[in-house]
C-alpha cells in the first residue's frame, strides 16, 4: 500500500513537472510568434511589377521575417530571392500543425504555353525522379538531407485563362516519416512569374488544395506586366515551357536545394527540452538543474533580432 502511494504521489509531481516545461515552452514560442509582423490588405510586391492582394483566411511575412521562418525555425537553406508569404489565419509558425505559402519572382522571360496540353505528366516524373537522385549528391555534400520525390500529391493542371500553373508534389527528406507536400503555382507574366509555393506536411494536402482557388488569384501582374501585353518584338523569351517548370528545370542554377521543407526545429528543440528535463526528475543526479537549454536561448535571439 505504502508503494503504491508513494508512486502515486511521484506520478503526480511528474505531472505537475510535465505541465510547468509544457507552459515555459508555450510562452517561449509565444515570443516567438510575437516578434513577427504581420499584415493584411494590398502589398506591393518588391520584384516583378506585380501586386498581393492577401486572401481571406491568410496573412502576410514579409521577406526577411519570412527567412527567418524558413531558416532558423524550419531549418531550410538561405534563400534570399523570397518576397514574403502567405500564412493562414489561427496557424503561427511556431504551431506543430503550421505551414505557409512562400512567395518568390522569376525575372527570366516571357514563358510559351505552347506545350501545355501535350504533355505526358507520368513520363515527366520518372524525369524528376532521376534528377533528384543526381542532385542529391550535392545535398549531401552542402550538409543537408537527402530528398525523394515520392510522386504526384496533385497532378500538373494549367489554367490557360488566367495563365497560373500548378502543381503538387510529395517528398520525403532523409529518413523523416512525415513526407512534406511542396504545392507549387507558377503566375506568368511578360517578363517572368511569380513562383508560390506551399511548404507543409502531406496530411495537409486537402486544406492547402481548399486555399487554392483564392491563392490563384492573390497574386497579379499590374498592367503593362500581364501575360497578354507580351511584346514579340522586344520582350525576352525564356529557355523553357510549362514542361520545362514543373520539371524543376528552371531552378537548375540554384540546384535541388529551392526545394523547402517545414521542419519545425523549434518545436523539436522544445519538445525534446521537456522529456529530457522530466528524465533528469525522474532518474537524474544529485546536481541536476533544470534550465531552458542554451539552443532555445540562440534560437530565440536569431528569429527575434533585426538584419542590421
Amino acid at each position: 500500500m505504502k508503494k503504491t502511494v508513494l508512486f502515486i504521489f511521484l506520478w503526480l509531481i511528474s505531472i505537475s513537472k510535465i505541465n510547468a516545461q509544457a507552459d515555459t515552452l508555450t510562452a517561449f514560442y509565444d515570443k516567438i510568434e510575437k516578434s513577427f509582423n504581420y499584415e493584411s490588405g494590398k502589398i506591393k510586391l518588391s520584384e516583378g511589377d506585380g501586386t498581393l492582394n492577401v486572401p481571406k483566411g491568410f496573412k502576410f511575412l514579409n521577406g526577411e521575417q519570412t527567412q527567418k521562418v524558413l531558416t532558423k525555425l524550419w531549418g531550410n537553406p538561405e534563400d534570399k530571392a523570397i518576397l514574403g508569404s502567405l500564412v493562414p489565419d489561427g496557424k503561427g509558425v511556431t504551431h506543430a500543425d503550421s505551414w505557409m505559402f512562400v512567395i518568390s519572382y522569376q525575372g527570366d522571360g516571357y514563358v510559351k504555353d505552347d506545350d501545355a496540353g501535350e504533355i505526358d505528366y507520368d513520363d515527366l516524373l520518372k524525369t524528376m525522379k532521376e534528377d533528384v537522385a543526381t542532385a542529391n549528391e550535392e545535398r549531401k555534400k552542402g550538409g543537408y538531407p537527402e530528398v525523394q520525390l515520392i510522386g504526384w500529391a496533385s497532378k500538373p493542371y494549367y489554367d490557360n485563362n488566367l495563365k497560373v500553373l500548378h502543381w503538387a508534389k510529395e517528398l520525403q527528406f532523409g529518413q523523416d516519416k512525415n513526407h512534406t507536400l511542396n504545392y507549387d503555382l507558377r503566375v506568368l507574366g511578360r517578363k517572368g512569374m511569380y513562383n508560390i509555393s506551399a511548404v507543409a506536411g502531406i496530411n495537409q494536402l486537402a486544406e492547402v488544395k481548399r486555399s487554392i482557388p483564392e491563392i490563384i488569384q492573390s497574386v497579379e501582374f499590374n498592367d503593362g506586366h500581364k501575360y497578354l501585353d507580351f511584346d514579340a518584338d522586344t520582350d525576352t523569351v525564356a529557355a523553357w515551357t510549362i514542361g520545362g517548370l514543373v520539371a524543376g528545370k528552371v531552378l537548375a542554377k540554384v540546384g535541388f536545394f529551392a526545394i523547402l521543407a517545414k521542419f519545425a526545429k523549434v518545436i523539436v528543440v522544445g519538445i525534446v527540452a521537456a522529456f529530457a528535463a522530466v528524465k533528469k526528475f525522474l532518474f537524474g543526479s544529485k546536481d541536476q538543474v533544470v534550465t531552458k537549454p542554451e539552443e532555445e536561448t540562440a534560437l530565440l535571439e536569431e528569429t527575434t533580432s533585426t538584419e542590421e
